[in-house]
């Protein structure tokens, strides 16, 4: 186990890990400004820094799941932010029973993706999994802000969910809770992750 305290949104946070081998926690993949076509801001203070756990859900096809927002024509990776105190596995577990409606078991840490938003001074660390589904759940739990921006998910086979993702890439749209300047951070850290799992020759 792991302890770790890291400034997040401008207050001190303390979580606990657990892995089995550390080697596994390397950056795989890295977004900035550059990736996008912006050119990096430079700040005087050291950025917000937010937690996360994300990661790749397969089904008993080997399909992966992908949360498809309708309103902002977003596909990504199923997974949201760390609570206070919570274990980053944990987080990625309880994630898929809200946005997913299904039990998920971990069955590796591919490493952290890190992204560094230059333009709002803030840095997001995740840190990612490949799980699959063992059981459904009767409902999901989604977010106001989920429900808002017509949130739904879809199973995909792994080199169609890349195409879907690329595409949708240049199709986003903004909603009243993000910006196609954060959208697209998200939609490319999760190309990024899928296409590394994807080269890995992972099952």
């Amino acid at each position: 186990m792991i302890y770790k305290s890291i400034l997040h949104e401008g207050r001190k946070m303390s979580f606990t890990y657990n892995t089995k081998d550390t080697s596994a926690l390397q950056e795989i993949a890295t977004i900035t400004d550059a990736d996008i076509g912006i050119k990096s801001k430079d700040n005087s203070q050291p950025p917000t820094v937010r937690l996360g756990a994300r990661g790749i859900v397969l089904n008993s096809a080997g399909e992966v799941a992908l949360i498809h927002k309708t309103l902002k024509n977003e596909y990504k990776l199923p997974g949201g932010g760390i609570d206070e105190g919570e274990d980053p596995a944990a987080a990625f577990i309880r994630e898929c029973r809200e946005g997913l409606g299904c039990v998920v078991e971990i069955i590796e840490e591919l490493g952290t993706a890190v992204e560094y938003k230059s333009q709002e001074n803030f840095k997001q660390l995740s840190f990612v999994y490949v799980a699959k589904k063992v059981d459904e759940l009767d409902s999901r739990s989604l977010t106001d802000k989920e429900k808002d921006e017509g949130t739904e998910f879809v199973w995909l086979p792994k080199l169609q969910a890349l195409e879907v993702m690329k595409r949708s890439l240049g199709e986003l749209k903004q909603s009243k809770y993000d910006s196609i300047y954060r959208t697209k951070f998200m939609v490319l850290r999760d190309i990024r992750i899928l296409e590394y799992y994807s080269n890995s020759g992972m099952r």
